[in-house]
Order: structure tokens, then sequence, then C-alpha cells
């Protein structure tokens, strides 16, 4: 899978998974290990966010497939350009 960052409001599967998830955010950190930044914070769809546990975490390459690309326009665009530059900074 092409390593871009997806929009918000994606719904993909990961690998070995049988549940959808539904991107809501990216790059995020754990109190546990805040030196592993994930790629993507995502929750259950179609439920969505119902208690604060049911966060997913999860990296590009665990995902075994796109099943829906969330809303793009110019602005989600240049965020995630910006984005991909400073992660890639900050390897």
């Amino acid at each position: 899978m092409e390593k871009r960052l997806l929009p918000i409001g994606s719904v993909v599967l990961l690998n070995g998974g049988t549940k959808k998830a539904m991107i809501t955010g990216y790059c995020p950190v754990t109190e546990e290990n805040p030196d592993k930044m994930y790629d993507y914070r995502g929750c259950p769809f179609p439920e969505g966010i119902m208690i604060s546990e049911g966060n997913a975490l999860f990296n590009h390459d665990e995902i075994s497939e796109v099943v829906h690309i969330g809303y793009e326009n110019d602005e989600a665009i240049d965020f995630i350009d910006r984005l991909e530059i400073a992660i890639e900074k900050n390897k």
C-alpha cells in the first residue's frame, strides 16, 4: 500500500481484522509509550466514538484495505502534505 496519509473520515480494514475503523486523527501517542507515534487514531465504524477507550491507534502499513476515502479538498490536501513533511523531518 502506498505510504500516503489518508484523509479524516476514511474507513479502513486492518490486517487480520474483521471490524472496520474510521480515521479520526493523526500522529497520536500514548502516555504509556510517549516515544512511539502512530500514523492514525481511529474509532470503530459505523458506531463511532462511544467511550474514550474506543480509540484504535495504528500505522499505515497495518491497513489491508481502504473501504472508503474521506472527504478531500485543497485545505485537507495541503494539511496532509505539510504533516507528511513534518513527520519525515522528525524521523
